[in-house]
């Protein structure tokens, strides 16, 4: 069910109650399959008997509707994936975050000071230990079909450690036969370690050689725990549907927390290179 928290002007919305909202701001009627989500944000008083909406939603619903960056936030971790994101409109900036299992996000609007704060936030970025230098190996290479191969064995030894170091050594090495010696142990290590994968993507309309186009940046990481912050560098972000195949490269290395932050700096763009320079931030 949605709800709203208006001393925050905070909202739990699912999509499909979105969806009702950009009908009702066309000035159109929610089709039949979103009659029931409509009569759920009339429950709680978002929306009246007529189809008018609080005027709570202005923020909301104003930057939804002309948005000048998209963020986009996908965790994978022992839940399954789940979706955060981040729409810097002209007068504001929403965030929301999903929560695994959960149909509903939340919605808040956001200082633009605070925006990559609020996007470490989403990743659980986290200082670490601030002597801490590069491992021994710090970068590695091998394909996604070892990777795939690795996680099928994790599954197989379900939850026995032992067997889990053994099976993950002996698909690996079975997938890639260059991977080998301390990067094959520090391979096993990083997936054995690894809490969630991440993958941070903006978008925004901009210009590229005096045109107008879509501008794309991303980012792409492992958090291994106490092993750190490993960035995928291979398959390059932004990646596209389909792209990916068993047989292609995977490389990650070892980045310094503070080097993850500068590196989320970098995918905002400025004001400049937004087409109409209108987003706020």
């Amino acid at each position: 069910m949605p709800s709203y928290d208006s001393s925050r002007a905070r909202f739990r919305l699912a999509d499909r109650h979105i969806a009702v909202l950009a009908h009702l701001v066309d000035g159109e009627t929610p089709p039949e399959g979103l009659w029931d989500s409509l009569v759920e944000l009339q429950r709680i008083g978002l929306v009246g008997e007529e189809g008018e909406l609080a005027p709570l939603l202005r923020d909301l619903l104003v930057t939804l509707a002309e948005p000048g960056v998209m963020i986009q936030v996908e965790i994978i971790g022992e839940h399954g994936p789940v979706n955060h994101g981040v729409i810097v409109g002209r007068d504001a900036v929403i965030s929301h975050d999903g929560w695994p299992g959960e149909e509903e996000s939340e919605y808040v609007s956001i200082e633009p000071t605070t925006l990559v704060w609020d996007l470490a936030r989403k990743v659980n970025l986290h200082r670490g230990e601030p002597d801490r230098k590069a491992p021994k190996v710090s970068r590695i290479e091998t394909t996604m079909a070892s990777l795939d191969a690795v996680f099928v064995a994790l599954e197989e030894a379900a939850g026995d450690e032992a067997a889990a170091r053994e099976l993950t050594r002996e698909a690996a090495v079975r997938a890639d036969r260059a991977l080998a010696g301390e990067a094959l142990d520090q391979f096993l290590d990083l997936v054995l370690a690894l809490n969630a994968t991440w993958r941070v993507t903006t978008a925004w309309d901009g210009t590229h050689e005096g045109e107008r186009t879509a501008m794309v940046r991303a980012l792409a990481a492992w958090d291994c725990g106490p092993l750190g912050y490993w960035v995928r560098e291979r398959p390059e972000e932004p990646v596209m549907p389909g792209q990916v195949t068993p047989e292609s490269p995977l490389a990650v290395a070892w980045t310094a927390p503070g080097d993850i932050w500068d590196r989320l700096t970098d995918l905002l763009p400025d004001r400049e290179d937004i087409a109409d320079g209108a987003a706020g931030l």
